[in-house]
């Protein structure tokens, strides 16, 4: 299990892509996988899992046999979730990008994903990358899958507005800082 210590020192180390000096808080993370029908789900990616806060919320509520694809770029992190994952079935650990998210389905045999989870901090990621992996996002979602997100601010409302439908904001005041959650649709 990685410090609150080992955190802060990967944000500061990385600020653009740990995106927060704290792991996120279990209140968020149950607000985060709300939107996720499991009983229906057969594949879901999280992106940007960092410590696992809400890959363990999302492996306590899967179904047996739905894939669990986490793409992390941080290699302590991926080392940790690695170290963590490595040996069930269900879930896959890649070292690499959202961007990319194609490929480590293609090698997985994923063809949709039902339902993305991301812990990415669009606000500080460049413009050109956000667009990137929104895109690729709503094109490999399943029609009627989900996109679930968090961000500190409602800086980027307009940005997700470009790739989702159907979009829901819900309020985390128990998260330092607070959040705000997003689940949305894709836009075909």
């Amino acid at each position: 299990m990685m410090s609150a210590l080992q955190f802060v020192k990967e944000y500061v180390k990385q600020p653009r892509t740990v995106g927060a000096v704290l792991p996120s808080s279990k209140v968020l993370a149950r607000q985060m996988v709300e939107a996720i029908d499991f009983d229906e789900v057969r594949s879901i990616a999280e992106f940007g899992p960092g410590t696992g806060v809400f890959t363990e919320e999302i492996l306590n509520r899967k179904q047996d046999g739905t894939m669990l694809l986490l793409i992390e770029e941080n290699l302590e992190f991926y080392e940790l979730l690695h170290d963590r994952y490595n040996k069930r079935d269900d879930v896959v650990v890649i070292h690499g990008s959202a961007e990319d998210v194609r490929v480590h389905m293609k090698t997985c045999g994923i063809r949709q994903l039902d339902a993305v989870v991301s812990g990415l901090p669009f606000a500080s990621l460049p413009n050109d990358v956000s667009h990137a992996i929104l895109r690729v996002t709503n094109q490999v979602l399943a029609p009627g899958g989900v996109f679930v997100t968090f961000q500190y601010s409602m800086m980027k409302k307009a940005l997700f507005e470009r790739y989702f439908a159907g979009m829901e904001w819900q309020r985390v005041w128990w998260n330092v800082p607070p959040a705000y959650v997003l689940a949305a649709r894709p836009m075909k």
